[in-house]
């Protein structure tokens, strides 16, 4: 049983990395409609940025993390005026191929900037504790930790703010949402700018306990396409429960199957999700 729950709380930290990653993934979709490739490079970014600042400026890890979100939400929003924002009535391929060219840009400037070297990123929490027999470090309840107060966060943001309300209006009808009087350049700028907050967060809570180097977004951006299709696109608590559910999918079948195939879980539990619902667990609630 301690085996079980030592991997249930892997599981979580796990899933809140992935859901913190699928939300801003899916926030994008529902503004552009088009899946954004280039959303794991603001990961990588991320996770570079705070690596960085903590070696050369030698800041508390708190404040290397924020000042990685600063940078990285006014990247996304750069990403957004000077490569998605003109693509808007282009063809729909357009994006994508934009999209996977910014993604082979930023690993070859991380790469040509900061070498091909795998990092380790000391924090504050990194030693081992026992709670109720259960072996973890405070790392890993501070990921799970933070993705709870994001959420709750950007839910009271998306329910109770104009801002918000202007969020979810234009993710339903962008051509609406312009004729009633709502800016959607400001709206899609804001919302490229969560994403790029959620995806710094994520890459500096992961990097500690995985390693930051220059491939790092791209598994991670794999699973969180996973996640937001499984959760239905364009869903946010689809994003949330299927990212919980990847995460403890993937550390369960770690420990009782083999670590091999820790990877081939996530795309085995979207085959069998989308038999059952092609349309993803929460289709109805999709944006």
């Amino acid at each position: 049983m301690e085996l079980l729950f030592q991997q249930l709380l892997n599981g979580l930290t796990l899933g809140s990395v992935y859901l913190l990653v699928g939300i801003g993934l899916t926030l994008v979709f529902g503004i552009l409609h088009v899946p954004n490739f280039a959303h794991g490079s603001l990961y990588l970014i991320g996770g570079y940025v705070t690596l960085m600042i903590m070696k050369s400026a030698g800041v508390h890890y708190f404040i290397a993390i924020l000042l990685s979100i600063i940078v990285v939400a006014l990247l996304a929003v750069l990403m957004e005026r000077l490569v998605f924002n003109p693509l808007r009535n282009a063809p729909p391929i357009h994006d994508k191929i934009a999209a996977i060219g910014l993604v082979l840009f930023f690993q070859a400037f991380v790469s040509l900037i900061w070498g091909n070297d795998y990092h380790r990123m000391i924090t504050p929490f990194g030693d081992a504790v026992k709670i109720a027999g259960i072996s973890t470090s405070p790392q890993r309840l501070l990921v799970i930790a933070v993705a709870v107060i994001v959420v709750t966060l950007l839910y009271l943001f998306l329910k109770k703010t104009m801002i918000g309300a202007s969020i979810m209006a234009m993710a339903q009808n962008r051509d609406g949402a312009f004729l009633v009087g709502i800016n959607t350049n400001i709206v899609a700028m804001m919302t490229f700018a969560i994403s790029g907050v959620l995806a710094a967060i994520a890459a500096s809570l992961a990097s500690p306990i995985n390693l930051v180097f220059p491939g790092m977004g791209h598994l991670v951006i794999l699973k969180a396409f996973v996640v937001v299709i499984i959760g239905g696109m364009g869903s946010i608590p689809g994003a949330i429960i299927g990212g919980l559910i990847l995460g403890i999918s993937e550390s369960l079948g770690a420990t009782y199957l083999s670590n091999d195939y820790k990877d081939m879980i996530a795309f085995l539990l979207l085959i069998l999700i989308m038999t059952a619902r092609p349309k993803g667990l929460f289709a109805k609630e999709a944006y």
